[in-house]
Order: C-alpha cells, then structure tokens, then sequence
C-alpha cells in the first residue's frame, strides 16, 4: 500500500503530514513512524502528524508520532503545519483568513490562518503545578520556579511548565555554548521529571527578546519548538526577566509569543511552510526475472560480462558478445584519440541537450514551493 506525504516545516522543525480525514485511527504505525523520519533511508522529519476526522465538536484531531515513535500530547510548530496543511487540502484561497479548532490529546487548540500567510496560535493556558507538569522538584500543588537541580555536576535553577507536554526552562548567559547533544538526554532522563521533559536553555537579550535552544523530549536538538517558546516566555515572565510579549529567537527562526493578561492564554505566531510531496510505498521489494548469463566452461558459474572479462573474454569464440568486441576493437585501432575526444563531446552536449527538454515537458516529480527546498530540512 503506497500512502501520500506532504512535508512542512515550521522555523526548520519538519513534520510528515497525512491526510487521515477517512480514518481515526494513524494510517502509519509508532514503529513505521520513526523509519519514515529517519533521515537517511526515509523522507527525514522531526515527526509524522496525522489529520484525523474532529471529535467532540472539533474540526479536525490532531495525533503525531515522534522520530523515535514515542507519541507526546501536542506539538506547537506541528500544529501551525497541521493548520496550514488542513488549509491546502481545503484549497484555502491566499489572503484569506481561517481559523480552526483542532483536538489533540493536549486540549482544544485553536489555529488561525492569517491573511498575510502566517499562523497565530491560542496555545491555552499554561499549567504550572508539579503535579500538572509532572515533577517532584516541589510539592504537588505548588510551583517549580528557580527550583536547583543538579545535572552533570552542576547546579541549574529551572523552572517548569506544561503547555499540555512539560518543559524545564533554565536561564544562562550564554544559548550557543549549551552542547546540547551532550547534556540534554541528562534534563530529558532525569528521575524528577517522570513522563521525561522537554529542555530549554534561554539567554534574555532584553525584556521582549529571548534567545532560545531546545533539547525535544523524543526528538532530541531541533530547529524550534512552539510550546517550548510559550513555556519559555511563561518562565521568563514568572522570574521577572520579561514582559508578557517577546519576539523567541530560535535556531530556525523567530515566533511572537504572547501571554495574555486578559484570558491567561499564550498567544504564538509563526510561519509554517510546504517543502514537498510525495508517495510513500510498502517497503517490499519486487524482484524482476534476472537476465540469463553465459556460463565458464571451466567453472560452471554464471559469467558476468559487465565486470569478469576485463583482461579477454575466457568463453573465446563461444563469447555472445562476440561480434560487439570486434567492432570495438577496430574502433580503437582506426580511430584517433583526439577523435575520440571530439565524438565523447558531441554525446554529452547532445545526452545534455535531452535532459534538459526531458525536464521541459515532463516537470518535476516533487511538488516544490516558491523558493525552493532548503536542503538543511530534508
């Protein structure tokens, strides 16, 4: 069974997105998810999300696995790609504006597709008791700020937030020296975070602009992290290190991120692009009858012509290529070999030439935005 893809991204965090609007259950298994984002032998991603018929008088359900097929409650980047596929699948015209109420395990999350392109996000309230994150760095009904926790021989003041998923936002002085791969699995493992977590590393440029890098729980270093950057301002704000609005400057890009005084939710806009489409097979392989090869008389093996009669065909008169080798051999002692070069020319001008109204009249095989594929996201 072959299953359609389109890839999007958000500020670098890819995702492989489905159109599963005929089922509510994932067409793609925890297990295949994690092969498909493999960024070696499969279409690469952050995560596969799937777009699911709504329930409970949502529009649309929201599901998405991660690159190690772990599932995680929500997804902020993910969910801007998610609203953004949905549009395109509904041929959504440009310039208008959409909004959508998407279900995930998460909560309610409401997208809106803005007319200049972007999308603004209501992330929800953010939850801030031990016991809603979880953690057992405070007691249960309290909260986790400025709370140390030794890692790696040192003493980090963090501060804790659930956007629906957890995360742990500590500030340091530096965003660039944190050597993620190095010290991030240690925050995502640790004892005290008992659904393991997701980890921030936050430099306050100023009171509305934060410098942000992120170790994903399940996905490990990525380009951004939506809900990251709403916990991020959240912690900022509870430590009195920033106003209620700041631009999040993160390694993919910016988001604005917004917690309202008025309702308590975090607002975040950002974009969210199309890289690519394409078709996904079963994974089997299909042999095709191999073609009959002459066999050595002197062993009783296949001969393969193409690589094993370098240095004379062992089969003598009795070689099927017979006639085929005595044409290239006259062509070698009859012909210059500044002639040679000359022919060789004319047949890549010409093979070039093909080529190029080849891709003329049958176009490309990939669906491709304007601008271009950025290859650091394939």
């Amino acid at each position: 069974m072959s299953i359609a893809f389109t890839k999007y991204h958000g500020l670098g965090n890819d995702f492989i997105l489905i159109d599963n609007r005929d089922s509510s259950e994932p067409k793609v298994s925890q297990a295949d998810a994690e092969k498909w984002c493999d960024r070696n032998f499969g279409v690469g991603g952050d995560g596969v999300i799937f777009a699911l018929p709504g329930q409970d008088g949502t529009d649309y359900t929201m599901r998405i696995f991660n690159s190690d097929g772990s599932e995680p409650e929500m997804c902020g980047n993910g969910i801007r790609c998610m609203a953004r596929f949905i549009a395109d699948l509904e041929g959504l015209a440009e310039g208008t504006e959409k909004q959508y109420r998407i279900h995930t395990l998460a909560g309610l999350i409401v997208p809106t597709i803005q007319a200049d392109g972007l999308v603004r996000v209501d992330m929800g309230e953010p939850r801030l008791t031990a016991a809603e994150i979880p953690t057992t760095l405070a007691e249960t009904e309290g909260k986790v700020v400025a709370q140390p926790l030794e890692v790696d021989g040192k003493t980090w003041p963090m501060t804790c937030v659930s956007m629906g998923n957890p995360h742990a936002i500590t500030f340091v002085d530096d965003a660039e020296a944190i050597v993620l791969a190095d010290i991030g699995p240690k925050f995502e493992n640790n004892t005290v975070f008992p659904a393991r977590t997701n980890t921030e590393f936050i430099q306050v440029v100023n009171r509305d602009y934060l410098k942000m890098r992120v170790w994903e729980r399940g996905a490990g270093a990525t380009l951004a992290c939506g809900t990251g950057a709403c916990a991020s301002l959240v912690a900022a704000v509870l430590n009195g290190l920033s106003d209620r609005k700041a631009t999040l400057e993160l390694p993919g890009g910016n988001l604005i991120i917004e917690w309202s005084e008025a309702d308590n939710h975090l607002y975040m806009t950002g974009p969210a692009q199309l890289v690519f489409a394409g078709t996904w097979g079963s994974g089997a392989m299909v042999a095709s009858e191999a073609p009959s090869l002459p066999i050595n008389p002197a062993t009783g093996q296949p001969i393969d012509c193409a690589t094993a009669c370098i240095n004379g065909c062992v089969l003598g008169e009795e070689c099927p290529n017979q006639v085929e080798q005595e044409k290239a051999a006259s062509f070698i002692e009859n012909t210059s070999l500044d002639k040679m070069l000359e022919m060789a020319a004319i047949a890549v001008e010409k093979r070039n030439a093909e080529r190029a109204e080849k891709a003329k009249t049958e176009g490309p095989k990939w669906v491709i935005p304007e601008g271009g594929i950025d290859p650091n996201n394939l």
